[in-house]
């Protein structure tokens, strides 16, 4: 893959300065716990704070060792992930790296500020709300997503002489 490393720089700057100027207009403009309507009956922006992990796990842990073990375990898939984007050269498999790379940066930057996650990204329908979440998280479900289809739909190289 030609320019790999314009192209996950490209990526993951993109992805983090979408997400921390979102993060900040929010935190500008939506009192935390406040809601706008967007889309009624199905879509808010909702100023949340997530001390924990996806869907709030762990959040319960003290403070401190929260925040330590949540940016520990950031940085260390931070290193992993640019071990494989080092290794891969199938630009999906960039890609998607890059897309998680990306996501989990942001949203150790904000671990680092707050000890917890800015969330506003609000779906539901009727009374059944999903999770709120964030440009970050966004980018690492389609990461995730991508090296999904990656494994179920590519077909691995075939070596010569074996």
């Amino acid at each position: 893959m030609k320019h790999k490393y314009l192209w996950v720089g490209s990526i993951i700057g993109i992805v983090l300065v979408l997400d921390q100027i979102t993060k900040y207009v929010v935190e500008a403009r939506i009192p935390l716990h406040d809601t706008i309507p967007v889309i009624p009956g199905f879509f808010n922006l909702t100023h949340v704070r997530n001390k924990g992990a996806a869907f709030g796990v762990l959040a319960n842990l003290p403070d401190f060792w929260r925040s330590a073990f949540f940016i520990t375990v950031t940085v260390v898939a931070l290193v992993a992930i640019g071990v494989l984007i080092w290794k891969t050269h199938e630009r999906l498999s960039v890609t998607a790296f890059s897309l998680i790379a990306a996501g989990a940066a942001g949203n150790v930057i904000d671990r680092i500020r707050y000890g917890e996650v800015v969330d506003f990204i609000q779906w539901y329908v009727k009374s059944l709300y999903w999770p709120s979440f964030n440009v970050a998280d966004s980018a690492i479900s389609i990461g995730v997503a991508l090296l999904a289809v990656e494994m179920l739909f590519n077909k691995p190289h075939e070596t010569k002489g074996t």
